[in-house]
């Protein structure tokens, strides 16, 4: 969370937490090495923070295949769809997350679901476990761990409150996710064209840089390195999954082995589009140049 967010707009949950936050900032920033580790802590706070939908769901995966015992009227299953809707809407009632998030997580919710009954229908993964909540093999629980995706993008982008310089135009992003989205379903017919999609992504993004806000100042990186980043955190998720046996790929039918690591191409690709999606409804906005020529000269946090 910033802590400058005017708490008129958080529920009492985050305007304590915000008001906390802001007196411990304050103590920190009286030297330049505390500043520093306080700023190190608040990136992984924020990142945290943004991580909280998928949070909860790799906890309840992890959970359930730790102890979830057969004899329970509810299946595993049906308790993960069950879980998964119940924070849902507890998020949006405690105010801990926004209306917007929550159609982003709807939106991919549908998108993801209707790429789960094609991709288990040809057999490229499966769910092993029986329950009443599905529609053909696919478990309704399933379209939440895409929306996690989306949701992490969605919290990730107000937190860090993103700017960018050479960021592409919308409609590029959007021929580009319709292409990778279509290839998903295509390739089990047709020639697979990914590597030329990697190739249009890479040319998009070639000259993208994102710059976030930790604290006070704007850090940045590459888009394309942040987006390699997340997606590899994906692909760590997924292999957890697959441990907790909530899906399984044929290869993995007599015993748990890690998900091929090609599988982290398919996954940023995934993300391109997911990042399409939030990148619609954010409108990315340019940094000022007067801002990147100041945080030159003065690279580190400032005191508060």
């Amino acid at each position: 969370m910033d802590s400058s967010t005017s708490t008129d707009r958080l529920g009492p949950i985050l305007s304590l937490f915000a008001e906390t936050e802001r007196q411990f900032a304050e103590r920190m920033a009286k030297g330049r090495l505390t500043a520093w580790i306080y700023e190190f802590l608040r990136f992984g706070m924020k990142q945290a923070w943004a991580c909280l939908f998928g949070g909860i769901m790799i906890a309840l995966m992890i959970g359930t295949h730790i102890w979830y015992p057969s004899s329970m009227p509810l299946a595993r299953y049906d308790f993960l769809f069950v879980s998964a809707v119940v924070v849902q809407i507890t998020l949006l009632v405690t105010k801990l997350e926004t209306l917007d998030e929550a159609k982003v997580i709807l939106l991919y919710h549908i998108v993801g679901t209707a790429m789960e009954l094609f991709k288990t229908s040809v057999g490229s993964w499966i769910y092993p476990e029986a329950n009443i909540f599905r529609i053909g093999g696919v478990p309704l629980f399933t379209g939440f761990m895409y929306s996690c995706i989306g949701s992490y993008l969605f919290r990730v982008w107000r937190i860090f409150d993103f700017r960018f310089t050479h960021h592409p135009p919308g409609w590029t992003l959007v021929a580009l996710s319709v292409g990778i989205y279509v290839n998903f379903f295509a390739h089990h017919y047709i020639p697979d064209v990914r590597l030329a999609l990697f190739a249009a992504t890479v040319f998009l993004f070639r000259k993208t840089r994102i710059y976030y806000r930790v604290w006070q100042d704007y850090r940045s990186m590459p888009l394309l390195l942040g987006l390699l980043l997340v997606s590899l955190f994906i692909w760590f998720s997924e292999n957890i999954g697959t441990y907790s046996k909530t899906w399984l790929y044929p290869a993995q039918l007599n015993g748990w082995s890690m998900v091929s690591f090609a599988k982290l191409g398919s996954w940023f690709l995934l993300l391109i589009v997911s990042y399409t999606m939030v990148a619609l409804i954010n409108k990315p906005r340019d940094i000022d140049a007067d801002t990147i020529a100041d945080q030159a000269v003065t690279p580190h946090a400032k005191a508060a």
